[in-house]
C-alpha cells in the first residue's frame, strides 16, 4: 500500500517561508560584508566544490547542520553560537527555507534565508570564492 503523504515539498517549502525573513540579493550584497552577519551555505560538500560559496560564508551541509548548530553535539561549531544574524543559502532558496526554519526551531535567532539561493546571487554578479574549491 503507497504512503498517505499529508504534505508535500511545496507546502513544507510555503510554510517555512510563513514564518521565516528572506533577505534579498541586494541587501545580501550589501550584508555579506558586515560582521554582524553570518552566511551559511548548506549545500553538498560537492556543490560547495564545484561551484564556490559567498566570501566570507560557513558551509555547513544540511544533512549535518542539527549537529553542528546544537551546542550539545560532539559536532557543535561555535560559529554557530554567536550574537549575529544567520543567513542560511542553497541553491535555489528551498533547502535553505526549510533549514532556517529547523534553525528557529531549534532556538536560533534570528535567522533568515537569502532569496533565489546561490545561483541568483550569481546571476546578479554576486562575488564568488572558490579558494576552497
Amino acid at each position: 500500500m503507497a504512503q498517505n503523504f499529508t504534505k508535500g515539498l511545496k507546502s513544507l517549502i510555503d510554510e517555512a517561508n510563513s514564518e521565516v525573513a528572506v533577505m534579498t540579493i541586494d541587501d545580501a550584497k550589501v550584508k555579506v560584508s558586515d560582521e554582524n552577519y553570518v552566511f551559511v551555505d548548506i549545500r553538498d560538500g560537492t556543490e560547495v566544490q564545484r561551484t564556490g560559496l559567498l566570501p566570507g560564508a560557513v558551509h555547513c551541509s544540511r544533512g549535518t547542520m542539527e549537529f553542528q548548530i546544537a551546542p550539545d553535539s560532539p559536532h557543535h561549531k561555535p560559529v554557530f553560537n554567536q550574537d549575529k544574524t544567520y543567513v542560511f543559502y542553497c541553491a535555489a532558496a528551498g533547502r535553505s527555507a526549510l533549514a532556517a526554519k529547523l534553525a528557529m526551531d531549534m532556538g536560533m535567532s534570528p535567522v533568515m534565508h537569502m532569496a533565489g539561493g546561490f545561483d541568483e546571487w550569481v546571476k546578479q554578479g554576486g562575488p564568488v570564492d572558490t579558494s576552497q574549491n
